[in-house]
């Protein structure tokens, strides 16, 4: 007996054209402003590899174009390049938000295929300064030989510069970006999440840049579905209790994206992606 399957949405569910999936948060760094609190000390969290195989899935049924695998550092997973294959068995573009601390040799083929882009996060063009933000001596170097060897080996890479202390050297390190080969940066404030907040600081909507739930949504360790990363304490359901396309589409969701302050342009600066995009900024940068 044939079984008739429903044919995939071909227009991405509630406008989302990227999902970033949280997949650990371990990191080998401590960055001063952490959206997610990701140290070597914390856990891959509540979803499972076959949670996150399910999301993937499900993505790509409801028509969305892209995920991001984000973390922490989401090379620290097990299961990172299982689920890049995955998603990109299904037709759907991967981003890889990684520090760059750590690349393994047998990475690179990976990261350079078709639908496949490197994100990372880079601070300045001094390695003290740097460093102190990353809170790991030589992180520096390692993440600046990394940078140049994808773009040696023609890898689609973007950085994110998050102007995090006094004086920073953001214009410096966007000019050392651009002399390795780097075409799309992006800079974005320190907001007030994770690490950033103030000592008994509650998270605020007006924190966030105002893209969240507009084109993109977060999946976070725990299984909660939030607007991005940045959003994440505003969750709209959780994957592991509810499909992906029950949440997407529910009142919750559409509550929190109409909570959400709209855009404001002069508030941030457009990526490749025309958008302000905190993942690609504020990313805490990971490894191992």
């Amino acid at each position: 007996m044939t079984t008739l399957t429903e044919p995939p949405i071909r227009k991405p569910l509630a406008g989302i054209n990227s999902l970033e999936l949280e997949i650990t948060g371990k990191c080998q760094l401590m960055c001063t402003h952490c959206l997610s609190d990701s140290s070597p000390q914390a856990t891959h969290g509540e979803m499972t590899p076959a949670d996150w195989r399910t999301v993937i899935a499900d993505a790509a049924a409801l028509g969305i174009p892209k995920v991001q695998l984000i973390g922490g550092e989401p090379t620290v997973h097990p299961n990172w390049r299982e689920f890049a294959g995955l998603a990109l068995s299904l037709g759907l573009a991967v981003e890889i938000y990684s520090n760059l601390f750590h690349v393994r040799e047998e990475w690179w083929e990976l990261f350079t295929r078709d639908g496949v882009t490197l994100g990372t996060s880079y601070y300045s063009d001094d390695p003290g300064e740097h460093d102190k933000i990353t809170g790991r001596t030589g992180s520096y170097t390692r993440t600046r030989c990394n940078i140049r060897e994808a773009v040696n080996r023609g890898a689609t890479i973007r950085a994110g510069i998050v102007d995090v202390l006094p004086g920073q050297r953001v214009a410096e390190a966007r000019a050392e970006l651009e002399s390795m080969g780097v075409r799309h940066i992006n800079t974005d404030r320190v907001r007030a999440v994770g690490r950033a907040a103030l000592p008994g600081e509650s998270p605020a909507l007006d924190e966030l840049c105002g893209r969240c739930t507009r084109g993109r949504a977060a999946i976070l360790p725990t299984g909660d579905l939030a607007g991005c990363v940045l959003a994440r304490d505003f969750p709209a359901g959780n994957v592991r209790e509810t499909l992906l396309r029950d949440l997407l589409g529910g009142p919750v969701w559409t509550a929190l994206s109409a909570s959400i302050p709209q855009p404001v342009r002069s508030a941030c600066t457009p990526d490749d992606s025309s958008d302000c995009d905190p993942a690609s900024t504020e990313a805490c940068d990971p490894a191992y």
